[in-house]
């Protein structure tokens, strides 16, 4: 499993000299400091506003008051302030557009006038294999620019880092990326070729961009006024290197062609794709058994098709199913529930405090911040977007906590279990739970059902207002925050 970094540099970072610029000057006017600094949401205790933070990162102009940075520099901003090359003045900045599943964001300062004159980047070309790119930045140490040179070594279709869940084109090059660096342009015959925004643990001087293709994708999402991220086939493919496997399936020992194993439900290929179709193209071009396609002379991952296209939007998909050639149109279309699997970024955590009790609803922050290892609750994560749990069930609703009180004193051992029913009643998302907790009818006991636990939490009705009302004086002021 590869591990990557992040490139946006901490407050805290130590010093390292920056390397002497030998570019035009006026170019380094438009490659800019990032300071920002942020609330990061506590998912541990969910009403409590976050810890405060802060990091370095670097922008650079792409037009008129469009400045082009990561997404991770500036998740979960409180203040954005820019710094030119060679001045002190800092300049309120508000981001206008982030799109964390591509890792890309678009700033704006309050007042241009001051960056008038300065040139804009212009957009390049994937830079090929074994050509020599630069990457300008403010990595770790001083406030000075730094700028390395590189060459490209890989162009790959790889996870990126800063939602753990989202793969797309990447561009390695062997450049010294630090961090400070993120955000920061790749240069190439005076046009941008990509961002720098993360790097390999497990090697040094090894350093990823986001090339062109994914860039131009954002900015184009962005024109209506809105991000919308990425459309999803839906699908999920097993290669088809086995001769055996091959021959079982009726397929020619020809290197073409991958076995659908998984079709999501509600997704783009739902009642169209089934497991155990045989996917041979997308728009014309073969995909081989390694699930590989060929576009612009370079072999990608077949999902760099859907990558290039919006929701709405048509791939073309020729597979075989017992034996018969198929052709047709897919109409692509956005898979939102995949988020799930999103570290989220600028939301406040859901959560529902009753008599003691805390109910969050599982997605990747809570199930990081909590490491939960109850099986059942592993597997309803895993399974969410794959069978089409969400179907169902808007939230997986979790009992995370057990705030210490005299109704609640025998209760610690009920915590990381997912709640099944609340008085009967099967729980399909925290919403829900909320009215099933309170009824306009008390009920003698609240019986909560949850998975794999010994018995049900039970709660006498009379002792919850006062136990709510302790919670509320011990600091919990707010016991619910059912909305993003």
């Amino acid at each position: 499993m590869r591990l990557f970094f992040l490139l946006c540099l901490s407050v805290s970072a130590g010093p390292l000299g920056a390397q002497a610029p030998s570019l035009p000057s006026d170019v380094y006017q438009s490659v800019l400091r990032v300071e920002v600094a942020t609330q990061v949401p506590d998912y541990q205790t969910p009403w409590n506003s976050g810890r405060f933070n802060g990091g370095i990162g670097t922008g650079f102009l792409i037009g008129k008051n469009r400045i082009l940075t990561n997404a991770h520099v500036v998740s979960n901003a409180r203040r954005v302030l820019i710094t030119v090359y060679g001045s002190p003045k800092k300049y309120p900045a508000k981001v206008e557009f982030i799109a964390h599943d591509c890792d890309l964001a678009l700033l704006s300062v309050e007042d241009f006038k001051d960056f008038e004159t300065f040139p804009a980047f212009e957009l390049g070309n994937v830079p090929s294999l074994e050509s020599q790119v630069r990457v300008i930045g403010y990595p770790i140490g001083g406030d000075r620019l730094s700028v390395t040179r590189g060459v490209v070594s890989r162009i790959d279709f790889q996870p990126y880092s800063h939602s753990r869940a989202d793969s797309h084109l990447i561009v390695q090059i062997d450049a010294a990326i630090n961090p400070g660096n993120s955000g920061g342009p790749c240069v190439q015959d005076g046009k941008v070729v990509g961002v720098a925004f993360q790097g390999l643990r497990q090697a040094d001087n090894t350093g990823y961009i986001i090339p062109t293709p994914v860039i131009r994708r954002f900015l184009k999402d962005i024109e209506d006024g809105k991000y919308d991220n990425y459309a999803d086939l839906g699908i999920s493919e097993f290669p088809l290197f086995n001769p055996a496997m091959r021959k079982a399936l009726g397929l020619p020992n020809d290197g073409n062609g991958v076995l659908i194993n998984n079709v999501v439900p509600s997704s783009s290929s739902d009642g169209i794709l089934k497991p155990g179709d045989i996917l041979m193209s997308l728009d014309g071009k073969p995909v081989d058994s390694a699930g590989m396609i060929t576009i612009d002379g370079e072999n990608v991952n077949l999902n760099e098709i859907v990558e290039r296209k919006y929701a709405g939007d048509k791939v073309a998909v020729r597979y075989l199913r017992n034996g018969a050639w198929n052709d047709i149109d897919i109409v692509l279309k956005a898979l939102p529930q995949s988020r799930m699997y999103a570290v989220a970024y600028e939301k406040k955590p859901r959560y529902l405090v009753f008599a003691g009790l805390v109910f969050q609803p599982l997605d990747t922050n809570l199930f990081a911040a909590s490491k939960f290892d109850d099986v059942t609750l592993r597997r309803l994560y895993a399974d969410y977007v794959p069978k089409g749990l969400f179907e169902k069930h808007k939230d997986i609703v979790v009992l995370t906590r057990v705030e210490s009180d005299p109704v609640t004193s025998q209760l610690e051992n009920f915590t990381g279990f997912v709640v099944d029913k609340i008085n009967g009643v099967e729980v399909r998302d925290l919403a829900q739970a909320q009215e099933l907790l309170h009824p306009k009818e008390m009920p003698e006991f609240f019986v909560i059902e949850l998975f794999d636990a010994e018995r049900p939490v039970i709660i006498p009705s009379p002792k919850v207002a006062g136990a709510n009302a302790r919670m509320q004086a011990n600091g919990i002021t707010h016991l619910e925050n059912l909305e993003d």
